[in-house]
């Protein structure tokens, strides 16, 4: 006979789990559902934001530009040690085509010295240290091995050193890319934020900009302060003409700039080379640690790690090229932190 068991209860203490689990669950709804969204960031703490990645995007910018000066460099270099090597295989060509030719003279008088048989069948600089027959080459032939010799082991290191700049190169061409990536990720981030502003604060924004640059140019007075040097003052004068220009990153001129390349095309105007990025330019003279010290002119480093210079323009103002976004124009020097000046 089959058996009728009655269907087990669930315990008074899995009971009070669920219902208690079940009421979370419906109060964190009724949350989710009532919570208001996310405010909108205002105009004025957009801006922050996008001044803070504009200034990170500058600080990779200068870094960027050191590594491309570095690979400028190292590519001029490789292509003067391949030049060498080039030129050094041709000497080296002809030094064993006259020795060639004296071993045929040889053996048209008479047979090929077998010291001359030896050498032309195995490597020179074995062969000088092996010979022991020195004696029995001409003075012409043993100053011929000799050079071949000199030759080989110049164009053997030679190679080597491009080999090793190549290395470096491609180092650096990583470290370029790296750099160009994260300075192009700080400015799409800015974007992005600047994207989330209306029409109207985005003309507000670009109207305090304006509002700026005008207002930094029409209170400069340079009659008060002399130039650090004739240099200086027409490194000044150049810079001067690039009012308004705009701040592209990596950019060197002429129609448009970053800090540093600002700078050193300004110089290079009045015959002075200067290094390329920041960083460089603060070692570049003679450091004046006051500001009162400034003349009009001097190189001006900002931030603890030297990562955006400017000219001197006198009376408390720095002519520079500031950051994505905005022109080359003139600014109170306090506005940013003040490290030292850089006399040229």
């Amino acid at each position: 006979m089959a058996s009728h068991r009655r269907p087990k209860q669930p315990s008074r203490t899995r009971v009070t789990v669920l219902t208690t689990a079940a009421a979370a669950a419906v109060a964190f709804s009724a949350q989710a559902a009532n919570a208001a969204p996310s405010e909108k960031p205002s105009k004025d703490e957009v801006k922050s934001k996008v001044d803070a990645l504009y200034e990170q995007a500058e600080q990779a910018t200068e870094k960027l530009d050191g590594a491309q000066e570095k690979q400028e460099k190292l590519q001029k270099e490789i292509s003067t040690i391949q030049d060498n090597v080039a030129r050094g295989q041709e000497e080296l060509n002809k030094l064993r085509d006259g020795l060639g030719t004296m071993a045929s003279a040889q053996y048209r008088t008479g047979g090929i010295d077998p010291s001359i048989q030896l050498f032309l069948s195995s490597d020179p600089s074995d062969y000088l240290d092996k010979a022991s027959t020195m004696d029995q080459l001409s003075a012409q032939q043993v100053e011929a091995l000799t050079k071949i010799q000199s030759k080989q082991r110049e164009l053997a290191q030679e190679r080597a050193e491009a080999s090793t700049k190549l290395k470096d190169l491609s180092a650096t061409r990583a470290e370029l890319k790296k750099k160009k990536d994260e300075v192009k990720a700080k400015l799409a981030s800015a974007q992005k934020l600047l994207n989330t502003l209306t029409a109207a604060e985005k003309a507000a924004l670009d109207q305090e900009q304006a509002n700026a640059a005008s207002r930094s140019t029409s209170r400069v007075n340079l009659g008060n302060t002399g130039s650090a040097s004739s240099r200086a003052a027409a490194a000044f004068a150049a810079g001067q003409t690039k009012i308004g220009s705009p701040y592209v990153y990596g950019a060197s001129g002429p129609s448009s700039f970053d800090c540093s390349g600002f700078t050193s095309w300004a110089y290079a105007q009045a015959g002075v080379s200067i290094p390329r990025t920041s960083e460089a330019q603060a070692n570049a003279g003679t450091r004046i640690y006051s500001e009162s010290d400034l003349k009009v002119g001097d190189l001006v480093i900002f931030y603890g790690d030297y990562h955006h210079v400017g000219l001197y323009a006198g009376n408390g103002q720095v002519l520079h090229a500031p950051h994505t976004g905005a022109v080359v124009r003139y600014e109170s020097i306090g506005n940013m932190p003040f490290q030292f000046g850089v006399r040229i």
